[in-house]
């Protein structure tokens, strides 16, 4: 696999060796001792499967305790996908960074703890899977307002619509009420 750090560092686009044939194709999508040596001596503990239709985003999401790492990555469909750093005493604090995911890629996305996630779906519909390093805690679940103008997330929206949002992030916190990691 080839691991490509983001704008923000920490957050690593990871490519995976596809090997191709005309049976279809095989790849890794997670080897823990190659995780480990290029990414952190992370563990995971819950992964999660989602399907979205298009023009549907979800997030910004993060846990304010039991902050949870995310290795994520689209098996259908394509997504764009975003992380945002909230770790107070973090350089690069306040900025995000994204990328196109999909299946024709292949790529995944480590999102480290301590980041806010989300995705805006650009297909017609994508399925996305995810690694968590801890547990969901819907108490300690926070949502930042994807519009906010202090991060400015350029989303790929489809013009002349809006996002489709859950009640819940419909109504996030703007970053300079939210809760952070500090």
């Amino acid at each position: 696999m080839k691991y490509i750090p983001q704008d923000i560092p920490d957050v690593i686009l990871i490519e995976p060796r596809i090997f191709m044939d005309p049976r279809g194709f095989f790849m890794e999508t997670w080897r823990d001792d190659d995780f480990k040596e290029n990414v952190g001596d992370f563990s995971f503990v819950q992964s999660n499967h989602s399907k979205s239709s298009q023009g549907i985003l979800r997030g910004l999401h993060y846990q304010i305790r039991q902050p949870q790492g995310k290795l994520v990555r689209v098996i259908s469909g394509e997504v764009f996908d975003v992380a945002v750093d909230l770790r107070q005493t973090s350089p690069t604090f306040g900025l995000w960074t994204g990328t196109t995911l999909s299946a024709e890629n292949k790529s995944l996305l480590w999102v480290p703890p301590g980041f806010a996630h989300g995705f805006y779906v650009v297909s017609n519909e994508a399925e996305f899977t995810y690694k968590c390093t801890d547990y969901y805690a819907p108490e300690n679940e926070r949502c930042i307002i994807y519009n906010d103008l202090s991060i400015a997330v350029d989303w790929p929206i489809i013009p002349n619509t809006s996002p489709i949002l859950s009640p819940k992030d419909a109504a996030g916190l703007t970053l300079a009420n939210a809760e952070v990691f500090r």
